[in-house]
């Protein structure tokens, strides 16, 4: 195997248009964001629609422009070099991995919790730790296969979920013909509640995050100058309106305060589906496809975060570990193992810390959403930088209306991001999130001490 020492290998071109859709689909599509914002009650509908027009708009247009100008293999941790050196791209780099390595475990949680529903209902949270640990290292194992194999794991996943969340759509206005809305959405309903509601608006931002993320295959790419753009734009029309949709269908069926984080989408799908044998048949079939949308999504977002953690090892600002590549796919082993390693550990401390899955669900949750914000402020300033400083430089596809709208939309999307950041350290009507705040310390503490060795070396 090649280590960071040496010559990259040549990546293979394995990504087109349509699979670079169903790949951003894949990893901004969740399924478990819906609970989450139901669980707001009706204000999520105007969370949904103000932050659609105010964040994800402007973040998808700012990915479109840098993922087309800059097709540099590490994404995000490609442009933020570019714009403010080794140092500080390895330091967004560094969020943006172990985020992925500590939110794997959370997404695989939700896949137990599921699997015991459907299948199991006596299984211990230690037998549900367990499965979550061998999914762990199936997704290694997708990392490290090319990606004209490997991309059919989120693929087929964004096909999935689309699937569900048009079953839910529609069961949900069959529903409510005979039983009415279970959360009325009435103008003075969907009024935001800006106290307790705002504990939840950090999730929705979490749901409409990753548009970069395939922009970090971007060597892997036929053609990222025509189909980043057109990707980005195709994948958040999508995802806008079966977020807003499927929100909507899950307020019909379930009473907010009823709504169960971790297992409200298999409440809702029994709900809208019935009691009898062919509605039972038709939600274990789906469940069994939510299970593979939660794996799906773990492996989407480690296939990217794994390039970006690898590029910068191979540049000499990670350790050289995360480097490791196989000598002929070019796949980034070592970022791989290390992230299974990360999973693994973070699975049995918090696991046999906790006394429930929604528990240890949302404990990873809060963490992991904290260090993922961090790196995407990086990458707003980068845009400003490279737009002001490389104003020459080709840009198949560019923000319309000059510097100022450009400065106008980065500011506008961290302003977002540091609200969201504060909202999750510090949640009202409870307080700070000690565990929380000392966890992302301690992570930040540890990757600088990381960064500065692999410099030295």
């Amino acid at each position: 195997m090649s280590t960071a020492t040496t010559e990259p290998v040549k990546h293979l071109k394995a990504l087109g248009s349509k699979d670079m859709v169903l790949f951003t689909v894949s990893a901004i599509l969740l399924l478990d964001t819906l609970a989450a914002a139901a669980s707001l009650g009706a204000s999520s509908i105007f969370w949904w629609v103000f932050l659609s027009v105010c964040f994800l708009a402007p973040f998808a247009l700012i990915c479109a422009e840098m993922g087309c100008a800059y097709p540099e293999q590490g994404g995000i941790y490609a442009w933020v070099k570019n714009a403010f050196g080794g140092r500080w791209a390895s330091r967004a780099t560094w969020g943006y991995w172990v985020n992925t390595a500590v939110w794997m475990p959370a997404i695989f949680i939700l896949f137990a919790a599921i699997f015991k529903q459907l299948f199991y209902p006596e299984l211990s949270l230690n037998g549900q730790i367990f499965i979550c640990v061998l999914l762990t290292w199936v997704s290694v194992f997708v990392n490290v296969i090319t990606l004209n194999i490997g991309k059919w794991v989120p693929n087929i996943g964004a096909i999935l979920k689309i699937i569900i969340f048009l079953v839910i759509i529609l069961g949900a206005y069959v529903y409510t013909q005979d039983h009415g809305m279970a959360n009325p959405l009435t103008f003075d309903t969907m009024k935001p509640d800006f106290t307790i509601s705002l504990q939840y608006v950090p999730y929705i931002i979490y749901g409409m995050l990753g548009f970069e993320l395939v922009s970090a295959s971007s060597e892997e790419m036929n053609n990222p100058g025509r189909d980043v753009p057109r990707a980005i734009l195709i994948s958040s029309l999508i995802m806008t309106a079966l977020y807003i949709l499927g929100t909507i269908a899950v307020l019909a069926a379930i009473p907010s305060g009823e709504v169960n984080l971790v297992e409200g989408l298999m409440d809702t799908l029994a709900l809208f589906l019935g009691d009898s044998e062919l509605g039972k048949a038709a939600v274990l079939i789906l469940g069994v496809a939510a299970l593979y949308t939660f794996f799906s999504n773990a492996v989407t977002w480690s296939l990217g975060c794994n390039r970006a953690a690898a590029q910068a090892a191979l540049d000499g600002e990670l350790p050289a570990l995360f480097g490791i590549e196989h000598p002929s796919r070019g796949t980034p082993v070592g970022a791989a193992v290390a992230t299974g390693v990360v999973s693994t550990v973070t699975l049995l401390l918090y696991g046999f810390m906790s006394g429930s899955n929604e528990e240890l669900f949302w404990s990873l949750f809060a963490f992991s959403a904290v260090i993922f914000l961090l790196p995407y402020q990086g990458m707003l300033l980068a845009f400003v930088k490279m737009r002001r400083v490389d104003a020459d430089h080709p840009r198949p596809f560019k923000i319309p209306g000059g510097m100022w709208v450009a400065k106008i939309l980065a500011y506008l999307c961290m302003l977002i991001l540091i609200s969201s950041i504060v909202l999750l350290i510090y949640v009202p009507g409870t307080g700070m999130q000690w565990p929380v705040f000392i966890g992302v310390l301690i992570t930040l503490v540890v990757g600088e001490l990381i960064i500065r060795r692999s410099e030295s070396h």
